[in-house]
């Protein structure tokens, strides 16, 4: 099972990247696969722990693809040396026990050393849902056929549209205007 959620790390100078991922759930912990080149790994091998933020804010994720806003506030981590985001349901700490090692996608095995809540889970909403899905595809810009892209975000659009408050609005908004610019990016 794929759990998405937002991996929090900090780079050997202590400076905290916040970035939307899918981590593999595993017994006692995750297998984090980050493309290369990627902050996340970086942090990850020079560090070697990070924190799973699992958070229902959808605008995290769709702000961090988009690159419209990446300054979430955190807080340290109880007991790897880390940060998580102020704004999350509940938070995973772990420590990375192995890595394979591939010129694509590494697999960092890790293993969950703590775990907290911090807010009740208020319920599933389809908007949430979609922009998540949204935020993959627009995390696949250049990689995978823009018209395809496009006909997927149109079907996720109706959840939007159904479903959103405001904050799936904004981040909603934010991936169709990413969406917009790769494509003039690319008619030009």
């Amino acid at each position: 099972m794929i759990r998405e959620a937002i991996v929090t790390t900090l780079s050997p100078e202590g400076v905290p990247h916040i970035a939307p991922m899918g981590p593999h759930v595993v017994e006692d912990g995750y297998v984090i696969q980050p493309f290369r080149p990627s902050r996340t790994l970086d942090n990850l091998l020079a560090r070697g722990c990070g924190v799973i933020n699992l958070t229902d804010d959808a605008r995290v994720f769709a702000g961090c693809v988009t690159g419209r806003k990446r300054d979430w506030p955190v807080v340290v981590a109880d007991a790897v040396p880390g940060v998580r985001l102020i704004a999350t349901l509940a938070h995973e700490e772990f420590e990375v026990v192995a890595v394979e090692d591939d010129l694509v996608r590494p697999r960092l095995r890790c293993r969950v050393i703590h775990k907290a809540s911090h807010a009740p889970f208020p319920g599933l909403n389809r908007a949430v849902a979609a922009v998540v899905e949204g935020a993959v595809l627009v995390s696949r810009l250049g990689l995978i056929d823009l018209n395809r892209i496009e006909t997927e975000m149109a079907h996720l659009a109706v959840a939007v549209d159904k479903t959103a408050g405001p904050a799936e609005r904004e981040a909603w908004g934010w991936l169709m205007e990413t969406v917009a610019e790769f494509r003039e990016r690319s008619l030009a």
